[in-house]
């Protein structure tokens, strides 16, 4: 029986490169996996959604989802993966409606994350560190990234290639198994899913990818989010030393943690309230 996938398209001001980036997909997913493609436009000021309308998905399930509110980069990560547990997916996988990381890649990361270890598959752009540069990531970013990565490696004992890219995918039964949901809403979530898949002690493959930088917008405060991880990446080392009892941090295997998983699982599904689905 073929594996469940949900391409989750987070897309926000992206109406030069949804579509460009829709088209990329693979048409041979299909063969192997269900594929469903979901945009979920998140409150866009421009006609993202209206250019979305003009793709056309062949054999693949296609959705649009509109937020009414804007939900911030975490908090429409939240949405997928409460709509891929909901709907019994096997895998999910995270895209960027800019088109940044590429869509090509994707046999490869589900090819991957079929075997039986993986928690999660990430595209890496630093495993080829001149290729990122190559690619035309900016000096600070690059600096920035690797620097950063090497305190958040040293904090949790980890040997990840980057903290920082955007192309990632994840057996949805392991995301039922950490508090994604008590993640920030903006761009720090990426890291705490981070840390909650470590200290799971669930095995992260990366893989590398080319890095490509165009016209699109970034959204990302470059100060604020180095402080937002490296605070969150400390209290991960204190909460795994019995130091503090960071909540989001703790394993779900008791009663009181799946209670508590369900009480921030409500609070993402009224989220859903502010969701539209587009007609296609």
């Amino acid at each position: 029986m073929k594996k469940k996938c949900l391409i989750y398209v987070v897309a926000f001001n992206h109406e030069k490169f949804i579509l460009k980036t829709l088209k990329r997909i693979p048409k041979t997913l299909n063969k192997k996996y269900n594929i469903e493609i979901l945009v979920a436009d998140d409150h866009s000021e421009d006609d993202t959604t209206y250019i979305a309308k003009k793709f056309k998905p062949g054999k693949f399930k296609y959705k649009i989802h509109l937020h009414k509110k804007n939900q911030g980069y975490g908090g429409n990560q939240k949405i997928g993966y409460f709509y891929a547990i909901k709907n019994s997916f096997d895998y999910v996988v995270l895209l960027h409606g800019d088109g940044q990381y590429a869509p090509e890649y994707l046999p490869k990361i589900l090819k991957l994350l079929e075997n039986k270890n993986y928690a999660a598959v990430f595209g890496s752009r630093m495993i080829k560190k001149i290729s990122a540069l190559k690619g035309g990531m900016p000096y600070y970013k690059f600096a920035g990234n690797i620097i950063l990565s090497i305190i958040q490696n040293f904090l949790l004992n980890s040997k990840m290639s980057e903290f920082h890219s955007g192309y990632r995918s994840y057996k949805v039964k392991y995301l039922k198994k950490i508090f994604f949901e008590m993640n920030s809403d903006d761009y720090c979530f990426d890291t705490e899913i981070i840390i909650q898949l470590i200290l799971s002690k669930f095995k992260i493959k990366e893989i590398s990818i080319p890095t490509f930088y165009g016209d699109e917008i970034s959204y990302v405060n470059g100060l604020k989010y180095a402080i937002q991880i490296i605070v969150q990446t400390i209290k991960g080392k204190l909460h795994n030393l019995n130091l503090i009892n960071e909540k989001k941090f703790q394993m779900i295997n008791n009663d009181i943690a799946n209670k508590l998983k369900k009480k921030y699982s409500n609070i993402i599904k009224k989220r859903l309230r502010c969701v539209k689905q587009i007609k296609i």
